[in-house]
């Protein structure tokens, strides 16, 4: 190099630093603003309607028939999912199966609960115990092997847990189908190749990565199913916390603040269902996605060897290997 080559620029000679200066969105500020003056309203003028009925609502948002009721909600919830969900799974691996006359069998079934509503279902959940008082086990047109009284369904609670279960099996089953068939079937077939049993590619390879289409869905009709809950006074069934609610308000006139107490009831175990449903999503979708880099960090040079081999075969985090 020359001694008049004044060589490559400096720092300080690379040109100006850019100040960037972020975008103005003054009709989102404006729609926000407006959005919020509207709700401010709304909780004023509800807040000073006697209709509503407030004092009526802090008296019996912890009175120990709500919370009783309250409590019949959760265990009609928790276990009609439970029902449903195993019977779903059934009904997905029957869907799946490659005889047709069991696949048909699993079709029908979804077709049928899927079809009709649920409340009309409840409705004849409660009177089944009318049509067969007696059940009886043998062939049909020839004497019973078995028989004995309905009291299954002469049980209320226990047909409420029956009727939802069943109708909500159809659509559980509709999930698990999906979350087993988004896994590609090239990963079974290099299970098999490693020698390894239908049960360990069920339990270390489809089932993992189903899960993760299978939970959000699953949190949505867990939640789902605590409102639907309110649907069997069909049945009929009152002990429930719409129904308690209900029960209520028709002897004290107030229909509107046990109506919100219920409401109140029913935000609260939702709220903490939708919090553990996010953090159960969490846990099924790590590695799911790329690693971000860290803020501000450059790196000093090309990447190595080792990086590239990494993330060549997938061993980096969010890879599939």
């Amino acid at each position: 190099m020359s001694p008049a080559d004044p060589g490559p620029p400096g720092p300080a000679e690379d040109g100006e630093v850019i100040k960037a200066i972020p975008l103005r969105h003054p009709w989102r500020v404006l729609i926000a603003v407006v959005l919020v003056a509207m709700l401010a309203v709304f909780i004023i003028d509800a807040a000073q309607r006697k209709d509503f009925g407030w004092a009526e609502v802090g008296k019996y948002i912890f009175d120990k028939r709500i919370s009783q009721a309250a409590l019949v909600t959760l265990q009609l919830t928790v276990y009609s999912m439970v029902l449903a969900i195993a019977l779903g799974l059934l009904l997905a691996i029957m869907r799946l199966s490659p005889n047709p006359v069991v696949k048909s069998v699993a079709w029908l079934y979804i077709w049928i609960f899927r079809g009709t509503p649920v409340y009309v279902q409840l409705v004849f959940w409660g009177i089944v115990a009318l049509i067969y008082p007696v059940l009886t086990v043998g062939v049909p047109f020839m004497t019973p092997w078995l028989s004995f009284d309905n009291s299954i369904f002469t049980n209320l609670f226990v047909t409420a847990i029956i009727g939802l279960a069943l109708n909500e099996a159809a659509y559980m089953s509709e999930i698990v189908r999906a979350g087993l068939m988004s896994v590609d079937e090239g990963q079974e077939e290099a299970s098999r190749a490693l020698a390894m049993s239908w049960g360990q590619t069920m339990r270390f390879i489809v089932v993992p990565q189903a899960m993760r289409i299978i939970i959000p869905p699953t949190g949505n009709e867990v939640i789902s199913m605590l409102k639907t809950t309110s649907l069997v006074t069909a049945i009929p069934l009152s002990i429930d916390l719409y129904g308690v609610s209900r029960g209520i308000s028709a002897v004290t006139f107030t229909p509107v603040p046990l109506l919100i107490v219920a409401c109140i009831w029913y935000l609260l175990f939702t709220s903490i269902l939708m919090i553990g449903q996010h953090f159960i999503e969490k846990r099924f979708s790590r590695g799911s996605g790329q690693r971000k880099a860290d803020k501000g960090s450059v790196p000093d040079g090309p990447p190595t060897t080792a990086e590239l081999t990494n993330t060549a075969i997938g061993n980096d985090i969010g890879g599939k290997g």
